[in-house]
């Protein structure tokens, strides 16, 4: 058996679920998240004990490997819902800035013209200040998608380090030119 998908999914109070036409529910303060899982996966809620568990038919390679990563996504929903997940990134280069307006993250990376990406709807973004970004969701893969595509517009380059990072990254870094001395006559 998988190591994870046997363990159950032990579900707080203040968190529902539901189980309907192999879609699963999960609501929580923070929204409501939905998944359809492969249709070979059982998942079952105790209501008694507030568990979620992932059931595999039989020990095939592809239903092993469903087997955790459905219990891995459930548990991320449970997760999720009750406390969002984050990205922190920060912008780094003399005149980078960042800053939200409405439904759009506005930055000025060094380009001609300032890059407008469109938050999509169920991310929360705010800027503490005008070189971090903190982008925050109930879903794991949503937010993580958006944080990548924020720092894909000018990811940190080797030799000066400018460019969008995450917060703690660690950028190797590379010499530049070295000097070749003075002219030869």
């Amino acid at each position: 058996m998988s190591r994870i998908g046997r363990k159950p999914i032990v579900v707080p109070s203040g968190v529902e679920v539901k189980i309907a036409d192999g879609t699963v529910s999960i609501k929580g303060k923070n929204g409501e998240l939905k998944l359809t899982p492969h249709s070979a996966m059982k998942i079952a809620f105790d209501a008694g004990s507030r568990h979620l568990t992932v059931a595999r038919p039989d020990d095939q390679r592809q239903n092993r490997a469903l087997h955790g990563l459905t219990r891995s996504l459930l548990n991320n929903m449970v997760a999720g819902v009750q406390t969002y997940f984050e990205k922190r990134l920060e912008v780094q280069g003399v005149g980078y800035t960042a800053t939200v307006a409405g439904k759009t993250l506005n930055l000025q990376v060094g380009y001609a013209n300032t890059v407008k990406m469109p938050i999509p709807t169920g991310v929360v973004v705010e800027c503490p200040d005008n070189t971090h970004v903190v982008a925050k969701s109930a879903d794991k893969q949503l937010v993580g998608q958006f944080a990548a595509e924020v720092r894909a517009v000018r990811p940190p380059e080797p030799y000066k380090g400018k460019g969008i990072r995450y917060q703690n990254e660690v950028v190797k870094r590379k010499a530049g030119k070295a000097f070749a001395g003075s002219g030869a006559g």
